[in-house]
């Protein structure tokens, strides 16, 4: 009889457990049409937390999961076109202008805008009748993805992977005076003379233009193609977008003012380092003086170096005591030094927390440079286009890099630069002292995500949060 009473009084716990923390769990869709997979990587990890979380995910993307991922499904875009941002050479990047860097972002725009919704998966997908609570898109020239919030009359999350784009702001509502607030693809800090202020100023209004007008108009007219002419104008939808996830924090970057709508969650694919292997452990652990690590990332192939760049890198690694770790994409480098170990693939991460690692030698990506300032490392940086040179001139502003000019690459320039940062402790110094005020923060940047696309679903679209700035002319 006991033993019934007591079956009887854990049946009754249960069922108050599950009335009382019941979660209800969203279906949530992903739309994350670029190829370039340093862009997927926040979003994969923002996608898959949510899956955790108990919500159902389906999630368009060039880079399905390898394993099946309990309440994420994919579909794939891999075929759709041709991958034109993954592995460029350097010789494709080098020297490239601001203006020109924009002009290759708007045509590879919309010719993705084209091969991704006439690819037949997604024809086949908005045929489906679905229905979803909540669209997630990313912000990087994705206008013509805009007409799925309304296919599937959801609120929609935009998700900046980088320092918010300069034609992004105004469905915000969200400040951007050029006098403090520097443009995305210009090596300006926040502290500017009065020249560069009044070159801010004037790139900021032909890069907006540029892309309402370039841009702007040519979306439209292929998201009408898909999405029938019933579409809306697609400013009409961006601008009751109810929430921006930036990837930035204010330790990192320029402190400057955003609306309730925009959060900063710098830092979102941040985890913890997993054990090395052998391999990498035996080379860091028995580095007496020191690592210098190199690596362009997931999208710069470091073995199109031109001859005279790459010998002059290895001269001077060849005159250093410290050990050198290069993200090589070649099976062999020729003319490589005792003190260099190259790899096709390194786990950079646990690379970059190891103690051993002095200097990071990088292009200036937004990923990288992030993720060697969580764990404290200075860098030497060799920005080449895109953001990267305004990511570069913000670190160096810091005083936890060095910024080294791709077209002075050599041997004493490499050497000198090194030496700097491994023999002026204030580098050091100045990089443990950011890690420990990026790390500060009252939630993890997943979970600081989480909850506001969870308010936004609470909230039915949470349009309280929408400045009405976003309305003026």
């Amino acid at each position: 009889m006991l033993q019934t009473r007591r079956i009887f009084f854990y049946i009754f716990l249960l069922t108050l457990t599950i009335l009382f923390c019941r979660v209800d769990g969203a279906r949530i869709l992903g739309v994350f049409p670029h190829s370039a997979k340093s862009h997927f990587i926040m979003d994969e990890v923002l996608m898959k937390g949510l899956a955790a979380r108990g919500h159902e995910v389906v999630v368009i993307s060039h880079f399905p999961q390898s394993k099946p991922l309990a309440n994420y499904k994919d579909i794939s875009l891999v075929g759709s076109m041709d991958n034109i941002v993954e592995s460029l050479s350097l010789d494709m990047v080098g020297g490239g202008t601001p203006f020109l860097t924009l002009w290759v972002l708007y045509s590879y725009g919309i010719q993705n805008c084209e091969a991704t919704l006439s690819f037949p998966k997604i024809q086949e997908f908005l045929k489906s009748n679905q229905k979803f609570d909540l669209v997630i898109m990313e912000l990087f020239n994705t206008e013509c993805f805009l007409g799925f919030a309304h296919k599937f009359q959801a609120p929609l999350v935009a998700v900046s992977t980088s320092y918010p784009m300069p034609w992004g702001q105004e469905r915000f509502g969200n400040p951007d005076n050029p006098a403090y607030i520097p443009v995305h693809f210009l090596a300006h800090s926040d502290k500017m003379n009065f020249y560069e202020r009044l070159l801010n100023a004037v790139a900021l209004v032909p890069i907006k233009l540029g892309y309402k007008y370039l841009v702007g108009y040519k979306s439209e007219q292929v998201a009408r193609k898909y999405f029938g002419d019933s579409l809306p104008p697609l400013e009409e939808i961006a601008r009751n977008t109810s929430l921006h996830l930036v990837n930035t924090h204010f330790s990192l970057f320029h402190s400057r003012p955003f609306v309730p709508a925009v959060v900063e969650v710098g830092g979102i694919h941040l985890s913890e380092p997993k054990k090395l292997s052998k391999e990498f452990a035996e080379f860091l652990d028995s580095a007496k003086h020191g690592v210098i690590y190199l690596s362009l990332g997931s999208t710069l192939r470091s073995d199109s170096f031109p001859e005279e760049k790459r010998l002059g890198l290895l001269q001077a690694f060849a005159q250093l005591p410290q050990k050198v770790l290069w993200k090589w994409e070649a099976d062999n480098m020729p003319d490589k030094p005792d003190n260099v170990k190259i790899a096709k693939w390194m786990p950079q991460i646990e690379i970059l927390s190891h103690p051993k690692v002095k200097v990071f030698i990088t292009h200036g990506g937004l990923m990288g440079t992030m993720e060697a300032a969580y764990f404290g490392v200075p860098m030497v940086a060799i920005p080449l286009f895109g953001d990267q040179k305004m990511n570069v001139k913000t670190f160096v502003d810091k005083g936890i890099a060095v910024k080294l000019d791709y077209d002075e690459i050599s041997k004493e320039t490499v050497f000198t630069a090194l030496r700097m940062v491994l023999e002026d402790p204030s580098y050091s110094d100045n990089a443990k002292q950011v890690a420990r005020a990026f790390r500060d923060r009252p939630l993890s940047a997943l979970d600081t995500a989480i909850y506001w696309i969870e308010y936004v679903i609470r909230h039915k679209g949470a349009h309280h949060l929408r400045s009405v700035a976003a309305d003026l002319p």
